[in-house]
């Protein structure tokens, strides 16, 4: 029982790991960025990272989060997306005036809704801070909430310091952490829609007239640049960010099929090309991860349950002196489109190299790791097909034998024939003495004592 918990713990452990590690990274694939992460999200497999879990500035790339606790509020019923919320002059604290916005003013009055979309179609600084007070009564409130439900998704490498993502030494994050928020963000269709949207129209408030908002991710909309080198028809948006410090940061995500990725550059350049191109990397980088795992990767069943593996020999069985093994789980990862099953190392652990009898079907007898390149790409059990009943006789003979081979036993033996030699021993010294005894006092004369006969 102990080692099938064991195994159970062990095959969990490497499962994890195996989905953290990059399923495959080409010798000559490279993204020029401070960090990045590349991940299919039916499996959860990495396919690409570069200093994922190191801590950077995320820039706007923040207001996923942001709008990942607004949502969490309208679905719990605090919040409505219709619900109509006034912007306070303490929204405005501490905004540069060049940031960006949707010039949203003090005392304008925009529902839940609208403000989610300036937030996240524009990167509205002020959209966040006024969501940020509709949400938790205040912004220090709202940023510790910001950093309790991050610590709660798993980051490690993540800490808040505003709603908006302005330059704060202690306002950090890193690609995984990112990705962790903006999965979690994803299960609302709400944030789906909106980071998708080219171009949304707020309609007129207290004080302004209607407004169109424009995205800000070059993957979906052409609108800022009128050029169309960054678009892709596979993008689904998500959220852009920068900083002096932070650099040019990009989550993205794409859809090709029925594969979807998602991908996060961060502290990437804005560089002029050979042609006179002013190419932000963030998106042409993110392209390049798009290509990378849709082109050089496809999903693959890597070990199915009716294979036999091998043949274990057993012990104290008389109708059966082996037993077949074969994997308790299937496995299929994604894998480099080159790769076949027959270029698949195998690394077999069998528990015991004979194995004794009895034997139940599915008892777990070792486990199989499947790698290509130096990846791992996971471990399954490895159980039996049958059952195998033990011998009576052999298994007897077996526990007679080592009984009999235990140290105390061999201890016991030994000193049970150096007691017997004592007691020989002075069994035979007494029987001398008592000899050399009668001998002195003449006890033991050859003469003959008997009467003689009269003639």
């Amino acid at each position: 029982m102990k080692f099938k918990r064991f195994f159970s713990f062990f095959f969990a452990v490497t499962l994890v790991l195996s989905l953290l590690t990059p399923a495959y990274a080409a010798d000559d694939f490279e993204v020029d960025a401070r960090a990045a992460l590349l991940i299919d999200v039916g499996s959860g497999e990495v396919l690409y990272e570069k200093n994922c879990h190191e801590q950077n500035y995320p820039a706007s790339v923040t207001k996923v989060m942001t709008a990942l606790l607004t949502l969490d509020a309208v679905h719990a019923g605090t919040l409505s997306f219709t619900q109509e919320i006034t912007a306070q002059e303490s929204a405005y604290e501490g905004l540069a005036p060049d940031g960006s916005t949707a010039n949203i003013k003090a005392g304008e009055v925009m529902t839940v809704e609208n403000l989610l979309n300036c937030l996240l179609i524009v990167s509205a600084n002020e959209a966040a801070h006024i969501l940020a007070e509709a949400v938790s009564g205040s912004i220090p409130a709202f940023v510790e909430q910001m950093n309790r439900r991050a610590e709660a998704l798993g980051c490690s490498d993540t800490h808040f310091a505003n709603p908006s993502g302005l330059h704060n030494e202690e306002h950090y994050t890193s690609a995984w952490d990112i990705y962790l928020i903006t999965a979690e963000a994803l299960k609302y269709e709400e944030f789906s829609t909106i980071v998708a949207r080219k171009a949304y129209t707020v309609p007129a408030t207290n004080v302004s007239k209607e407004r169109s908002l424009h995205s800000t991710n070059y993957l979906i909309s052409t609108w800022r640049t009128g050029w169309p080198g960054y678009y892709s028809d596979e993008a689904r948006g998500i959220k852009t960010g920068s900083t002096p410090e932070a650099g040019y940061c990009l989550v993205a995500n794409a859809v090709r099929a029925k594969r979807q990725l998602i991908t996060v550059v961060l502290g990437a350049e804005r560089v002029k090309r050979e042609d006179g191109v002013i190419e932000t990397r963030s998106f042409s980088e993110t392209l390049r991860l798009f290509s990378h795992g849709f082109d050089d990767f496809k999903s693959m069943d890597l070990i199915d349950t009716s294979e036999f593996v091998c043949e274990v020999p057993v012990a104290l069985s008389s109708e059966a002196n082996y037993v077949v093994v074969h994997p308790g789980e299937e496995l299929r990862r994604m894998v480099p489109v080159e790769l076949t099953l027959d270029a698949l190392e195998r690394d077999i652990r069998l528990s015991s190299e004979i194995v004794d009898a009895p034997i139940a079907e599915g008892d777990t007898l070792g486990t199989m790791t499947v790698s290509y390149h130096g990846v791992d790409y996971g471990t399954v059990p490895l159980i039996a097909l049958n059952d195998v009943s033990a011998s009576r006789i052999l298994t007897m003979e077996r526990d007679v034998k080592a009984f009999l081979v235990q140290p105390w036993v061999r201890y016991a033996a030994a000193g049970l024939l150096l007691l017997i030699l004592i007691v020989t021993i002075l069994i035979l010294r007494a029987r001398s003495r008592r000899y050399r005894g009668r001998a002195r006092r003449g006890g033991y004369s050859s003469g003959y004592r008997g009467s003689r006969r009269r003639r």
